[in-house]
């Protein structure tokens, strides 16, 4: 009877020590996950805060260099150009701004085809040119915007061509046309307010009373200030 009771009392002790040690293992398991829907939460307000800081800005200037493909006369093949890129953007919101550009392109014209000029002069082109950008995506590393811009575009067709006048050299006038471009900035974000741009970008030209479309693409630094109210 003794050796009952003594096996009873085992089973009991044995059947309190699972369910005080199940009990620990469930209270230590919603611990956790307690803590991982915390550790989340401030993750995410973290990123938030982030984003606010990055996007609040309300002056954005860059510049940096590219590629230019562009046609230097009505019958000339198109030529490499490289480039420079200077911008200003005033942001009115996260999203809207007002965009304002000066870029440069330099190469040499491709006038081989003409039987009695057998060099390659250097050309250049400038551009003055303002207008929206509207910012689509933006996370704490990565942000895209598109723009539109137009002005004036300066075109110095001969004058590294040795005195031969632009009309014999069959490039276009030197002088003042319309310019505009449109573009896609995509940017990664080093520090809220320091981040790389690349652009894919069309610039269309008025040279010669005739459009001329080029298509290029800018690389460089961004650094934002000023905060909005």
């Amino acid at each position: 009877m003794f050796g009952f009771k003594s096996k009873e009392k085992c089973v009991t002790v044995m059947l309190l020590a699972a369910f005080l040690t199940s009990g620990a293992g469930i209270a230590q398991a919603q611990s956790t996950r307690r803590h991982r829907r915390e550790t989340n939460a401030n993750r995410q307000a973290r990123i938030a805060r982030i984003v606010k800081d990055t996007y609040s800005h309300s002056w954005e200037v860059g510049g940096g260099g590219g590629y230019l493909r562009f046609r230097s006369g009505e019958n000339l093949q198109k030529n490499n150009e490289v480039s420079f890129w200077v911008s200003t953007t005033r942001y009115l919101s996260p999203k809207f701004g007002i965009v304002g550009d000066i870029r440069g392109a330099y190469g040499r014209a491709k006038i081989d085809t003409n039987p009695y000029l057998k060099f390659d002069p250097q050309i250049s082109e400038y551009t003055f040119m303002a207008g929206p950008t509207y910012r689509f995506y933006a996370k704490e590393k990565m942000a895209a915007s598109v723009f539109a811009v137009g002005g004036v575009g300066l075109g110095k067709f001969d004058g590294g061509s040795k005195t031969i006048p632009s009309s014999l050299l069959g490039t276009w006038e030197s002088g003042y046309n319309a310019a505009f471009s449109v573009g896609l900035n995509l940017d990664y974000n080093f520090y809220p307010n320091l981040a790389a741009r690349i652009t894919p970008t069309y610039v269309g030209t008025t040279f010669g009373n005739t459009i001329q479309n080029n298509a290029g693409f800018n690389i460089g630094l961004v650094y934002r200030f000023g905060r909005n109210k």
